[in-house]
C-alpha cells in the first residue's frame, strides 16, 4: 500500500537532524535483506511500510509526512537552526529529546499567549567578564531555597524557586532498557527553558547540571551538553563552559567555599581529606569527585592520587550498575516482576500554573492537561481543584 507524502517534510527533518539521506537509509534498512534506496523514500508515492520505518527514527507520527503544508526552516523553529556546534557530539537520541522539548516550548508559548500569561525574564543578563563568584552570591539570594539534605527534594525545591523567577525546568526520564539513550545531561533554550536528564544514580549530578545550565541562562547562551565533572575547571574548556562550571560551584558551595579553600594538601597522611570532602559534599550537594577535581586544579592533590581516587569512585559505580543488571536478570529468570512504574519527572510549578490557567480560560481541555502534566484522569482533582 502506498500513500502520498510531502517530501519537503522529510527533507526538513533531515536538515533539522543534520542527517544525509544515506545516513537515514542506513538506519531504516537495518534487518532488511535488500536495503532501501533513495528512490524508495524520496518519492511522492511511498510505501506505508517504508514510511513507518522512517518514523521509527523521527517519532513524528505518520500524519506528519502526509501534511501538505511545508514546514518553515527558521531560527525560531529550532536551536539546530540557530547553532551549528554544541559541546556534545549529539546522537540521534539526544536530537530527538531536544526537538521534543523545543516543540513543547513553542506549544507552551502559544498557549501562554492565548491565555494572556506573560512569562518575562526577572533576572538580569550577565557577561562572562563578570566574576562568577560574585554573580553566584547575588543569584543565591534570589534562587537558593532552604537547604534540604535529601538531594532529590533539594532538586525539587530548586525547580520551585526557579519557577518563581519565571525559569521553566523540565526533566526527562530514560528507562534502563531504552535502546537509544540521549548522550546529554541537560540544555538551555532561550528564553527561559532548562531541560535535565533524570540521573537515577546521582541526583547531585543532576543538581550540578541544573545550576550549570542556570549559568547559561544568566549569560543568555544556549547550549546542549554532556557534563564531565572530571573537566571541572579544565583550561581546555571554552570560556563560557568554565564560567558556568565556576558559577555552579560557587552557587552550591556558598559559605562552605571558605572551608574548602582552607583545605591543606590532600595526601595519605591526612587520608586525602576524605572526611572533610564528604562533609562538604553532604552540606552542599556538590559531588565528592567534583570537589576532588577542584582540589586537583588548585594543585592541592597530586594527579596520581587524584586518578587513584577517581578510579575507585568509577569502580564503585561500575559494581553498582553490574549488581543492578544481575538483579534484573535474576528477576527475569524467576519470573519476578518488580512493582511500580517508570519514574515520573518533576513538574515545575510554573508549568502547572500555566496549564491550570489555560484550562480555566478554555484554551485546553482535560485530556490536554493529563497529557501535558503526565498524569492519569483520576489525578485531575489534585491539579484542577
Amino acid at each position: 500500500m502506498k500513500v502520498e507524502q510531502n517530501i519537503s517534510r522529510l527533507k526538513y527533518l533531515l536538515s533539522l537532524y543534520k542527517m544525509t539521506p544515506d545516513q537515514l537509509l542506513l538506519l531504516i534498512s537495518e534487518g532488511l535483506k535488500n536495503p532501501l534506496t533513495k528512490e524508495d523514500i524520496l518519492t511522492t508515492e511511498i510505501k506505508v511500510s517504508n514510511l513507518k520505518r522512517i518514523d521509527k527514527v523521527f517519532n513524528k507520527g505518520l500524519h506528519y509526512y502526509l501534511d501538505p503544508k511545508s514546514p518553515e526552516v527558521s531560527k525560531e523553529a529550532s536551536i539546530f537552526f540557530r547553532k551549528t556546534k554544541f559541546s556534545a557530539d549529539l546522537n540521534i537520541g539526544a536530537k530527538k529529546i531536544v526537538n521534543q522539548f523545543e516543540e513543547f516550548k513553542i506549544s507552551l508559548s502559544a498557549i501562554s499567549k492565548l491565555a494572556e500569561i506573560k512569562i518575562e525574564r526577572s533576572l538580569p543578563v550577565f557577561g562572562i567578564n563578570q566574576d562568577p563568584k560574585i554573580v553566584a552570591k547575588q543569584i543565591r539570594k534570589e534562587l537558593y531555597p532552604e537547604f534540604n539534605p535529601v538531594p532529590k527534594e533539594f532538586l525539587r525545591d530548586l525547580i520551585s524557586t526557579f519557577a518563581k523567577n519565571n525559569i521553566l525546568v523540565f526533566e526527562f526520564v530514560e528507562t534502563w532498557n531504552k535502546k537509544e539513550k540521549a548522550n546529554i545531561d541537560g540544555f538551555f533554550l532561550n528564553p527561559n527553558v532548562i531541560v535535565l536528564k533524570r540521573q537515577q544514580s546521582s541526583f547531585r549530578r543532576e543538581i550540578f547540571t541544573l545550576i550549570h545550565e542556570l549559568g547559561h541562562y544568566l549569560i543568555n547562551e544556549e547550549e546542549i551538553e554532556q557534563l564531565d565533572i572530571s573537566n571541572f575547571g579544565n583550561n581546555k574548556l571554552s570560556a563560557i563552559e568554565r564560567w558556568c562550571n565556576d558559577f555552579a560551584y560557587y552557587f552550591l558551595a556558598g559559605e562552605f567555599d571558605n572551608a574548602f579553600e582552607q583545605i591543606e594538601k590532600a595526601e595519605s597522611k591526612n587520608d586525602y581529606q576524605f572526611d572533610l570532602i564528604k562533609n562538604i559534599s553532604k552540606e552542599t550537594h556538590l559531588s565528592q569527585i567534583a570537589l576532588f577535581t577542584k582540589l586537583l586544579y588548585q594543585q592541592k592533590i597530586s594527579p596520581a592520587n587524584y586518578n587513584s581516587i577517581k578510579a575507585d569512585f568509577d569502580e564503585q559505580y561500575r559494581i553498582r550498575l553490574e549488581d543492578e543488571k544481575k538483579q534484573r536478570e535474576l528477576d527475569k529468570m524467576h519470573g519476578i516482576k518488580k512493582g511500580g512504574s517508570t519514574p515520573k519527572p518533576i513538574n515545575s510549578p510554573l508549568l502547572i500554573s500555566t496549564i491550570q490557567t489555560a484550562f480555566y480560560e478554555g484554551i485546553i481541555n482535560e485530556y490536554d492537561v493529563c497529557k501535558t502534566l503526565n498524569i492519569s484522569p483520576d489525578q485531575l482533582d489534585k491539579y484542577l481543584p
